[in-house]
C-alpha cells in the first residue's frame, strides 16, 4: 500500500482528502494528514460567524469521526519541520519521521505583518485562526471593563480586513478600518464603487481611513494608538492586522524545491512541484506566476492533484483562473467578475450608481457591444450569477445592454433569460466545479428536489454559497419540466412557504411566535423567520409591533428609523400631503424644542431627525396631542399616498385627488405587508403625483379613475400596470383592497409588489381575473379581511406612550437611567447633522 502525506489541514487540504477518498482507487493508498492547529479542518471563509455563535464545531468541515470512517490518520497540533526528498520522508517538530510515496503540500498562507515599529505590543492581533479570534474576544472584554467606549482598528481594507471590521464591531468596540491605498478593496473595486461601499459601511458605524501609512504603534507595552506621521494619529485600544497574506512556503525552501522570486512553491498544470512526487495546492502554490487567495481555485487544484495521483492524467489546471467573487461584507453585497475595470481602449463601461441606496453597478462590454468583459456590483448583486455565466460562456448581450443592470423597460420581464438557457457545461458552483448539467441531472435523473438534496449529491452551494440562488432556479425549472410544483421554504425552521405559514397561522388561530414555532416549526427561529412571522401576525390580526417586540426588526421594535449615529427619526402621518397651518407650527415647535433636523420627504411628509432613544415617547406624546399619529415610516407597511392638488386648485384637474388620497391613506394606514408599499393619486393624466411609480395608483380620466398596480421606484424602477380603467371611486378602492390582500397572502418576505407581480404566473391578466372577475371565488373573503384590518387600526405611538411596560423600553441602558451623551452633531445650514467619524 502506498502512502500519501498531506501537510496542512485547512480547507484545501481537507478538500483533497474528501475528493481522494470518494474515488474507488483510493483504497490502494494510506492517507496521513498533519495539521498545526489543535482541531480538524474548519471553514475560514465564514470565520467571522464565530463571533455570533462562539461555536467552533459549527465551522467544522467534517467531524473527527469522518477521518476515522474514511481510514485517514489525522495528526493535529503537529508541525512538519523538514522534508527529506532523497529518503522520501518528513520530520515533525516532535522529531517523528514519516515516509511517503506522494507528498501534498497544502500549508496555505500566513498573515502578512508589516514591519511597523511597535507591532509586537500587547493588544495587536492577526485575523486568521479560531485561536486568534478567541484571544481577540478575551482582550476586548478586558478593554470594556475599564473603558466602555473602547476602540479597535483594523489594518487593511481588503476582503478580510472588512470582515475583521465587522468582527470588532460585534465585540462591542468602536470599529475603525485603516487602508494604505486611497480606496477600499483596491484589487476588486474601482474608485466609484469603493466610495459607495465606504459610504454604506460608514452609515452602519464603521469608520474608514484610506490613504494612511502607519509609521508606528503607540503605547507603553500595550497599544494606545496608531501614528501616521505629521501629527496624524488615531487613538485605539486594539489593533487587528489584516494586510494580506504570504504563502507558507518554508518547507519548499528547506528541501530546495523551485521557488518563486517573491515566494510560493512553483507548480505546473498538474500541481507538481519541481519534484514530481511532491504536489503543492492552495495558497502555497505558485501557478502562472500567481498565488490564488480564493477557495475555488484551491479546490480545483486539489481535484487536479487527486486525478494525477490516481492516473487520470488528462485532467489539469486551466491556463486562466477565474477570480470572480461574490461576497456579503457586513451585510453589503459586493461582487466582481471578469475584468472589473479597464481603460477605454480595451472596452466600454455602462455604469449605474445610486448613492442614496448604496448601489453601484458597472459592466464592461466590448467596443461592438456584443461581449460582456467583466463588471462590479456593490449593494445589489442579485444578478451576479447570471452575469457571471454570461461572461464565462461568452453569451450574446441584449440590444440594450444597460438593461442588464437597470432592469428591462416597459411592461416586459427581466432582461435575462432563464437559467435553463445556459449551456450544460456552464460552471454554476465554482467552489466545487459543479456544472448546470450536473445540477439538472441530479434533479431530473436522480430525483433530488431540494437544495439540500442536490447539495448532498453534487456539493453545489457547500463552498461560499454564492451560487445558491442559481442552483435554486435550476432546481425549480427542472422540476417544472417534470410537471412538479416547487416548494418554497421560509427558512430552515419552517418547512413552509410564507403563504402556507400565513394560512396555517390563520387556521390554527395562533397569535404568538413561540406557539407557532412549537406547533409547525423546529429549533429556535432566526432573523429571517422572526420578522416574516411578525408581519403575518400583523396582517392577520393588525397586531402592533409593540406586543412581540423580540421578533421585530430594529426599526419596528422602537417604532422609528435608526440613523447612522444611533439617533432616530420621527415621521408623523400627513395623509395625502395635506397639513393645516396649526399642525405645521406644531411640528416646528416640537422640532425646535428637541433640536431636531427637519426635512420634507419625497412622500409629502416632514421628517425629524436626531431624536435620542429616551426622547421618542415625549416627542410622540406632544405630536399626538396636536392630532398627529405614527406615519409607520419604519415599518413594512403603507408609507405614503402622494397626491397632487387635483381639481380643488388645479385648472387641469379632472377630479378631487387630495380628498381621495387622504381617504386612501387613512384606509390603509398601519396595514403590514411582506414589504413596504406606497400609493399615489393624480387628478389628471399630467401625473404630478407620479402614481404610476407606486405600488398602487389612481389617475383621474374622463369617465372615472384608472387603477394601476405593481410599480416602484428605487434601484430598479418599474412602471405600474393598468389593472382597471374608467371605474368609479368605490370600485377603484375595492379592486385595490383585493390587490393588497392578495399580495399580502401570496408574496414572499421582503418582496415588493413589482417583482411579485412580475413572478406571478399569468401576470396582470391573472391578477385581473382574481380581483375583478373573482376567478378564485375569494373576492368576498378579501373584502372582509381588508375591512377587518381597516376597522382595527391602532396608533403604535399612542399605544407605546400610554402603556408603562412598553414605555420602559425606551432607555439607553437596561440597568441605568443615564442617557447616551456620546452622540455628537455638527452644524449644517442652520440645522445639525451627525458628526463625521474621525
Amino acid at each position: 500500500m502506498k502512502t500519501i502525506l498531506v501537510v496542512g489541514n485547512g480547507m484545501v487540504g481537507y478538500k483533497f482528502c474528501e475528493k481522494f477518498v470518494a474515488r474507488e482507487e483510493s483504497k490502494q493508498f494510506k492517507l496521513i494528514v498533519f495539521g498545526e492547529e489543535p482541531r480538524a479542518a474548519y471553514d475560514r471563509v465564514h470565520l467571522s460567524e464565530f463571533f455570533a455563535s462562539r461555536d467552533a464545531k459549527a465551522l467544522e468541515m467534517a467531524p473527527l469521526e469522518w477521518y476515522v470512517e474514511n481510514g485517514i490518520d489525522l495528526v493535529v497540533n503537529e508541525r512538519v519541520t523538514d522534508i527529506h526528498r532523497t529518503k522520501k520522508t518528513i520530520t515533525t517538530a516532535s522529531e517523528k519521521e514519516f515516509s511517503y510515496d506522494y507528498l501534498i503540500l497544502a500549508t496555505g498562507s500566513a498573515p502578512f505583518v508589516p514591519p511597523i515599529k511597535g507591532v509586537e505590543k500587547k493588544g495587536v492581533f492577526v485575523y486568521r485562526t479560531i485561536e486568534d479570534l478567541e484571544q481577540m474576544l478575551d482582550y476586548a472584554e478586558e478593554i470594556k471593563k475599564v473603558k466602555p467606549n473602547g476602540r479597535a482598528a483594523v489594518l487593511g481594507g481588503g476582503l478580510l480586513g472588512l470582515e475583521a471590521g465587522k468582527a470588532v464591531m460585534d465585540m462591542g468596540l468602536e470599529p475603525h478600518v485603516v487602508e494604505f491605498a486611497p480606496k477600499l478593496m483596491p484589487r476588486q473595486l474601482d474608485s466609484r464603487s469603493s466610495n459607495v461601499l465606504q459610504l454604506t459601511l460608514e452609515s452602519i458605524g464603521i469608520a474608514i481611513h484610506t490613504g494612511k501609512a502607519t509609521n508606528s504603534i503607540m503605547g507603553n507595552g500595550a497599544i494606545t494608538g496608531m501614528d501616521f506621521g505629521e501629527d496624524d494619529t488615531l487613538d485605539v485600544d486594539m489593533l487587528v492586522i489584516s494586510a494580506g497574506i504570504r504563502p507558507r512556503d518554508e518547507l519548499g525552501k528547506t528541501c530546495n524545491l523551485e521557488m518563486g522570486v517573491r515566494g510560493g512553491i512553483v507548480v505546473n498544470n498538474k500541481m507538481q512541484t519541481s519534484d514530481p512526487t511532491i504536489y503543492a495546492i492552495g495558497e502555497v502554490a505558485l501557478y502562472n506566476h500567481m498565488i490564488y487567495g480564493l477557495v475555488a481555485p484551491g479546490y480545483e487544484m486539489a481535484e487536479v492533484a487527486v486525478n494525477q495521483i490516481l492516473n487520470s492524467t488528462d485532467i489539469v489546471m486551466k491556463s486562466e483562473i477565474d477570480m470572480s467573487t461574490k461576497l456579503k461584507l457586513i451585510g453589503v453585497d459586493v461582487a466582481s467578475f471578469g475584468v472589473p475595470y479597464m481603460p477605454a481602449d480595451k472596452g466600454l463601461s455602462i455604469i449605474y450608481e445610486n448613492k442614496t441606496k448604496g448601489v453601484y453597478k458597472r459592466i464592461n462590454v466590448s467596443h461592438d457591444g456584443k461581449t460582456l468583459l467583466g463588471g462590479i456590483m456593490v449593494g445589489d448583486a442579485e444578478d451576479y450569477s447570471i452575469l457571471h455565466q454570461m461572461y464565462l460562456n461568452n453569451m450574446p448581450l441584449p440590444d440594450n445592454a444597460e438593461e442588464l443592470i437597470v432592469g428591462s423597460r416597459g411592461e416586459g420581464g427581466s432582461a435575462f433569460g432563464s437559467a435553463m438557457d445556459l449551456p450544460d457545461t456552464a460552471v454554476i458552483c465554482s467552489c466545487e466545479a459543479v456544472t448546470k448539467g450536473d445540477v439538472c441531472f441530479s434533479v431530473l435523473e436522480d430525483g433530488n428536489e431540494t437544495i439540500k438534496d442536490v447539495a448532498k449529491a453534487t456539493k453545489a452551494t457547500t463552498g461560499c454559497g454564492g451560487c445558491k440562488p442559481m442552483v435554486a432556479d435550476l432546481i425549480k425549472e427542472s422540476l417544472k419540466t417534470l410537471g412538479k410544483t416547487v416548494k418554497e421554504r421560509l427558512c430552515e425552521h419552517f418547512d413552509y412557504s410564507r403563504q402556507e405559514l400565513f394560512d396555517l397561522t390563520k387556521l390554527k388561530g395562533i397569535t404568538d411566535y413561540d406557539t407557532l414555532l412549537d406547533e409547525v416549526g423546529t429549533g429556535n427561529g432566526c432573523e429571517v423567520c422572526k420578522p416574516a412571522v411578525a408581519a403575518i401576525f400583523a396582517s392577520l390580526y393588525n397586531e402592533t409591533a409593540n406586543r412581540q417586540e423580540t421578533i421585530q426588526d430594529t426599526n419596528d421594535r422602537y417604532l422609528a428609523n435608526i440613523q447612522r449615529n444611533g439617533t432616530y427619526s420621527v415621521v408623523p402621518r400627513v395623509a395625502g400631503g395635506e397639513i393645516t397651518p396649526k399642525q405645521l407650527m406644531a411640528i416646528g415647535r416640537i422640532a425646535q424644542k428637541y433640536d431636531l433636523y427637519t426635512k420634507i420627504t419625497g412622500g409629502q411628509r416632514i421628517d425629524m431627525f436626531g431624536a435620542k432613544l429616551h426622547e421618542l415617547p415625549p416627542i410622540w406624546e406632544e405630536l399626538i396631542a396636536e392630532g398627529f399619529e405614527t406615519g409607520q415610516a419604519y415599518g413594512k407597511s403603507l408609507r405614503t399616498v402622494k397626491s397632487c392638488v387635483g381639481s380643488t386648485w388645479c385648472r387641469y384637474g379632472m377630479d378631487e385627488s387630495v380628498s381621495f388620497a387622504v381617504e386612501i391613506e387613512h384606509r390603509y394606514k398601519g396595514i403590514r405587508s411582506p414589504h413596504k408599499f406606497k400609493g399615489g393619486v393624480s387628478g389628471c393624466i399630467r401625473e404630478c403625483a407620479e402614481a404610476r411609480g407606486k405600488d398602487f395608483g389612481f389617475i383621474a380620466v374622463e369617465g372615472g379613475w384608472n387603477v394601476y398596480v405593481g410599480g416602484n421606484g428605487g434601484a430598479t424602477p418599474k412602471h405600474a400596470i393598468l389593472l382597471a380603467e374608467k371605474v368609479d371611486k368605490e370600485t377603484a378602492i375595492k379592486y385595490v383592497d383585493r390587490f393588497i390582500m392578495f399580495y399580502i397572502k401570496t408574496a414572499q418576505p421582503l418582496q415588493r409588489t413589482a417583482p411579485w407581480l412580475e413572478k406571478l404566473e399569468g401576470g396582470i391578466t391573472y391578477l385581473q381575473n382574481v380581483v375583478i372577475n373573482d376567478s378564485l371565488g375569494i373576492a368576498k373573503q378579501l373584502d372582509y379581511e381588508m375591512q377587518a384590518l381597516v376597522d382595527s387600526y391602532v396608533c403604535e405611538w399612542k399605544e407605546a406612550v400610554e402603556t408603562p411596560e412598553i414605555r420602559e423600553r425606551y432607555t439607553h441602558f437596561v440597568n441605568s437611567e443615564e442617557t447616551d451623551n456620546n452622540i455628537e452633531f455638527v452644524s449644517l445650514r442652520d440645522q445639525k447633522m451627525p458628526k463625521e467619524w474621525a
